[in-house]
Parts: structure tokens; sequence; C-alpha cells
């Protein structure tokens, strides 16, 4: 049977091999790159088993060669500025939401003396230096004078 077929990744016509009736790619290297990209795309979406793999896989690597991004960034300026142009970018679009930043001006008003509760706020702006955001509820207010018999009180 010689079925003549053509590729879906580069529009050549090719031979399917007869072993592989349903062949769509032909053998050229950059097809069967992009028939593995495409398996591996559907698999990261559809199969948690793999993707869970994949993750454990990256993390691995990463712990093996902690110093690879700065390295790399390091030695392919073009790399890096590109980089800060696409975020200076993202930040502009993000006009609406703050960045934080390490020299943030101190409240205007501190916080009295009292008992609050944090909790993890909806991540919302760009944050440096692994700050958090937290949304601080007031539980009581310091009523009356202090108590004289507190151990920590001179």
């Amino acid at each position: 049977m010689n079925t003549i077929r053509r590729c879906i990744a580069c529009g050549c016509a090719f031979q399917p091999r007869p072993q592989v009736p349903s062949q769509r790619f032909c053998s050229a290297a950059e097809c069967q790159r992009e028939r593995r990209r495409r398996w591996q795309r559907q698999h990261l979406r559809s199969d948690a088993d793999y993707r869970d793999n994949q993750a454990r896989a990256q993390a691995k690597w990463r712990a093996r060669h902690p110093d690879y991004w700065r390295q790399y960034r390091a030695t392919h300026p073009a790399y890096r500025e590109r980089n800060c142009a696409m975020q200076r970018e993202r930040n502009a679009r993000r006009s609406s939401s703050p960045v934080a930043n390490m020299d943030a001006s101190p409240p205007l008003h501190p916080l009295a003396s009292g008992f609050y509760i944090l909790r993890r706020a909806v991540e919302t702006g760009i944050a440096k230096m692994n700050a958090c955001t937290v949304h601080i509820a007031v539980l009581s207010t310091p009523n009356g004078s202090p108590i004289r018999d507190c151990k920590e009180m001179t």
C-alpha cells in the first residue's frame, strides 16, 4: 500500500512506515521534535502523574544546578536585557497594583498594641524579597492601665 501523506508539522509529503499506520509526522528531525513537544504538552495538561513526575524531576535538576540562571544571565546579556524590558512592560500594565520594594516607607500611623490575626491575603502585585501580603484584623485593643504584677514590668 503506497499511501502518501502530508506532515502536519512541515506540510511536506511523506510515505508512512508500514509499522505505524497512523503516522502523521515525517521523519525530519525538526518534525519529530515537534511531535514530542505536542505529546509532552498534551500529557502535561491531561495526566496528573506525568505532571507531578516532571515537577519533581525539574526540582531535582534545579537543586543540582543552583546557579544555572545566574550564570546564564551573566553570559547572555541580550537575554537579560530582553527579560528586563519585558518585566518593565508587565509592571507598566499593572500600574493599578503596587510593586513592593525593600525600601517601603513606614506607615503614617503605627499599629496600636493589641492582639492581631495575620492571614495570607490574595496576591495582587509583585512582591520582592519574599514579602507576604497579610490582612490584619484587630481582635482587641488595650484598655485601662497595664497589670502591675507582670514579671516583665520593672
